[in-house]
């Protein structure tokens, strides 16, 4: 949704609450009491209300923005920059652009936004062919005393990369072999066979085909899926053989360069779920934008209120 047209549906936070309960009754309220389906609204406590046991929820209860004091329009704001460009805002951005006086209320939004959005995309496993390899994410700014010297091992954090990837018949000439559908970014503790296979199974349908390097860590990968392996990748293998898995790394790894000063670790999955959600969604258009408006009313975020340092 381009500006002009966000400033003219919702100009006010009369609009977004509006919008809000709609889009709930459409989705369909649930009461936490009986279970109950059928509800209405109550303008005088801007509440609904069950019509079996007359339990009250209020707008926010079950959604995205439960437990927060922010605006409406707050929330729509974040949700219509980070959807209006292939890049992201950082929190303290969009704290100057919304004028707030306090960091952590905002940084808590842009995160909770950010789990909905990873919320959203696990319900889809990947099919046909996966291209799958770990990528390595520098993370956390090191202190003043803690200053690396020049050669010294950066700490790092496993990704574990997936991406549906389907030979193109007569691919144009400088074009990639392959087109690609979904993406998944993990972030994992280690590389250990175990922990790759475990998160693999979960998210990769077991009759896709998958194709990897014979890494020691993929040999249980390898016995339960149709494999695709090589014991050695070149350069210009990887261009053809996992070209999207290192495309998109590269690309996710620019892109939180270039917006963060440093990321913690326990971070990370937040701003690759935001990567990964707006990839899925590149041809959407501006249609994302309402897609991000429905997730947020029909999914409660898993992210809790930690401890924050600014920019993490």
């Amino acid at each position: 949704m381009k500006i002009f047209e966000f400033e003219k549906h919702f100009p006010d936070e009369e609009s977004c609450r509006n919008k809000f309960r709609d889009l709930r009754l459409k989705q369909g309220v649930v009461c936490p009491k009986c279970g109950c389906t059928h509800h209405y609204w109550k303008s005088d406590k801007g509440m609904f209300q069950c019509k079996e046991c007359g339990h009250r929820q209020s707008l926010r209860y079950g959604t995205v923005m439960q437990g927060s004091k922010l605006p409406f329009r707050y929330w729509f704001i974040a949700m219509h920059l980070l959807t209006a460009t292939k890049h992201t805002f950082s929190a303290a951005e969009l704290q100057r652009q919304l004028g707030h006086n306090r960091y952590q209320p905002i940084w808590e939004m842009v995160h909770k936004i950010r789990s909905v959005m990873g919320q959203r995309d696990s319900e889809y496993m990947l099919t046909y062919s996966v291209e799958l390899d770990e990528g390595f994410f520098t993370v956390g700014t090191p202190r003043k005393e803690e200053k690396m010297v020049q050669g010294s091992k950066e700490r790092k954090a496993t990704v574990l990369v997936m991406a549906e990837s389907i030979e193109v018949e007569k691919p144009k000439p400088n074009m990639k072999k392959k087109k690609v559908g979904h993406l998944k970014m993990i972030v994992i503790p280690d590389t250990k066979k175990s922990t790759i296979t475990e998160k693999a199974v979960d998210i990769i349908h077991k009759d896709a085909l998958v194709s990897m390097d014979a890494s020691h860590s993929h040999s249980d990968i390898e016995k339960l899926y149709k494999s695709d392996c090589r014991k050695s990748i070149t350069q210009e293998d990887i261009d053809n053989f996992l070209p999207w898995v290192h495309t998109t790394l590269s690309n996710a790894k620019s892109l939180l360069l270039d917006t963060y000063h440093g990321i913690k670790r326990e971070y990370l999955q937040e701003y690759l779920n935001e990567f990964c959600y707006k990839f899925n969604r590149r041809y959407f258009g501006e249609d994302i934008f309402d897609r991000l408006l429905m997730v947020s009313a029909g999914y409660r975020t898993e992210f809790q209120h930690r401890t924050y340092r600014k920019e993490a």
